[in-house]
């Protein structure tokens, strides 16, 4: 690209701190009554960010972020619902070793919620 020229690629909107997000997250789950932790701190401008909500009987789910085509901020299931807590921690395990930069927020919850609004 030369001095000047436009980038014609998807617009994406601003993206607040992660740690401002994280932070935010804890407490909407806190609030609504459930246990909600920071179990890892990432990079503080722009980790992505990871929600684990553990729904008892070893169950678990994953939030991950992600981008959509237009390059909005959007929450993928990589399991398409709950399974075995260990699957969840491998994933994560693996995730960490790749994305030095990665938050995770802990979540016990029965109803399963991730508070991703």
């Amino acid at each position: 690209m030369r001095r000047g020229d436009i980038h014609s690629g998807p617009v994406t909107e601003p993206r607040l701190k992660s740690e401002i997000r994280a932070a935010a997250h804890l407490r909407r789950a806190q609030a609504a009554g459930a246990f909600a932790v920071i179990a890892r701190r990432g990079d503080p401008d722009a980790g992505a960010i990871a929600v684990k909500v553990y729904i008892g009987a070893r169950r678990a789910r994953l939030f991950v972020e992600a981008r959509d085509d237009q390059g909005n901020a959007a929450w993928r299931d990589p399991f398409d619902g709950a399974v075995d807590e260990a699957v969840v921690d491998r994933y994560l395990d693996r995730e960490r070793r790749f994305d030095s930069d990665l938050w995770i927020i802990e979540i016990e919850d029965r109803e399963g919620r991730g508070f991703l609004e």
